[in-house]
C-alpha cells in the first residue's frame, strides 16, 4: 500500500542525514551565515534539499521495499492460486483505472503491502501468512485496500507533504541554531555564525524539529488508512468484506515487517502514542467502515465463510501455500 509511510520516511530521513553531513563537510552552512543569515537565500536551499531527500526515497521505494522483505514477483503464474492472486489484482486495477502493477509474493505473518513511485508503476505484495489465514473475499478486500492506495496515488502525495515538511526542518533548525550560536560584530552591527557549536546545534534542532514533521507524517498517513479502507468498499461494492478482512487481521498472528517497511504494511503494530502510529486502531478502523453497512435483513444475514483463501468460499478448507 502505497499509502505506507516506515520505508518512505526511514529512507528520507537517512537522505536528509547524509545530505546534511555533505552540507556541513563541504562548508555551506559556513557561506549561508559567515555574512549574517540571509532568509529567502536559506529557504530556497531548504526547499531544494528537502525535495531531493524526498524524492530519492520516492524513486527508491519499490527496489528497497523487494529486498526488505524478500518479495519474490509473479512474472509467470504456475499455480491456480497464483493465477486468482494475478487475475484478481488485474481485475481491481481495472476497476481502479490504473496500469497492471506487479503481484509478489513473501514469506511471513498476515500482511501485505503496496509501493511504488507512481501508480501506474506499483507493486502490490501479500504475505504468505495472509493468504493462509484468509478467505478469498477477504484477501480480495485487503488488495482492494493496497489498490485504493495506487489509484489515490499516496506516494507522491506523500512526497510531495515530505518535502515541504523537509523544507522547513532545514530552514529553522537553521536559523534556531544560528540565533543561539552568532555573535555581533561591533563594527558592522551584523551576527555571524559558524564553528563546532553551530554545527552540533543544527544536528540537535533537526531531530527535534524531525520528530515534529513526523508527527505530521504519522497523522496523515492514519488519514490515509481510513480513505483506503472506503476506496476498497467502493472497489468492492460495500463494505462488509473489508471489515471481514480487518476482524481476520486482529484475529491473526501478525509481526511488524522490518523497521523501514513497517508503516508499509495492511496493519502495523500498535505504537506507545497514536502520535506516532502509522494506523489507526483496527477497532476504529472497523467502527469508520460499519457506518456505511446497510440495514441487516435477519433473514439473509451472511454468514462468514470458514474457507482458507485458496478454497472454496464455502466451509472448504484452503490447501496450504506451498
Amino acid at each position: 500500500m502505497i499509502k505506507r509511510i516506515g520505508l518512505f520516511l526511514c529512507v528520507n530521513f537517512v537522505v536528509l542525514i547524509t545530505i546534511g553531513l555533505l552540507v556541513r563537510l563541504f562548508g555551506v552552512d559556513q557561506w549561508l551565515t559567515r555574512e549574517g543569515i540571509d532568509y529567502n537565500q536559506l529557504l530556497v536551499f531548504s526547499a531544494i534539499l528537502g525535495f531531493t531527500g524526498s524524492f530519492i526515497s520516492l524513486m527508491m521505494s519499490k527496489t528497497l521495499a523487494k529486498m526488505s522483505v524478500g518479495a519474490r514477483v509473479i512474472t509467470e503464474p504456475k499455480t491456480e492460486e497464483e493465477r486468482w492472486l494475478v487475475k484478481t489484482v488485474g481485475d481491481l486495477a481495472d476497476a481502479a483505472r490504473v496500469r497492471m502493477p506487479e503481484v509478489a509474493i513473501y514469506s511471513g505473518t498476515a500482511n501485505a503491502f503496496a509501493t511504488g513511485a507512481f501508480k501506474d508503476d506499483a507493486l502490490v505484495a501479500v504475505s504468505t501468512g495472509l493468504l493462509r489465514s484468509m478467505t478469498r473475499p477477504q484477501v480480495r478486500a485487503v488488495l482492494a485496500h493496497e489498490m485504493s492506495h495506487v489509484k489515490n496515488g499516496d506516494m507522491v502525495t506523500m512526497t510531495l507533504i515530505q518535502g515541504v515538511l523537509n523544507t522547513f526542518v532545514f530552514f529553522f533548525a537553521r536559523v534556531a541554531a544560528f540565533f543561539l550560536n552568532s555573535s555581533k560584530n561591533d563594527d558592522t552591527h551584523r551576527r555571524r555564525s559558524g564553528g563546532i557549536g553551530y554545527y552540533f546545534t543544527v544536528q540537535i534542532f533537526e531531530i527535534l524539529f524531525g520528530i515534529l514533521a513526523s508527527i505530521i507524517a504519522f497523522a496523515f498517513s492514519r488519514h490515509r488508512e481510513y480513505k483506503a479502507d472506503a476506496g476498497a468498499a467502493d472497489l468492492l461494492g460495500g463494505p462488509q468484506d473489508m471489515i471481514e478482512a480487518l476482524k481476520a487481521l486482529g484475529a491473526s498472528k501478525t509481526e511488524p515487517l522490518p523497521s523501514e517497511m513497517k508503516a508499509f504494511g495492511i496493519v502495523d503494530m500498535p505504537s506507545f502514542s497514536e502520535l506516532f502510529s502509522t494506523h489507526p486502531s483496527l477497532q476504529n478502523r472497523i467502527k469508520a467502515l460499519s457506518k456505511n453497512l446497510p440495514p441487516i435483513d435477519s433473514g439473509k444475514k451472511k454468514q462468514p465463510s470458514s474457507g482458507g483463501v485458496f478454497g472454496s468460499v464455502s466451509s472448504d478448507r484452503s490447501t496450504p501455500w506451498n
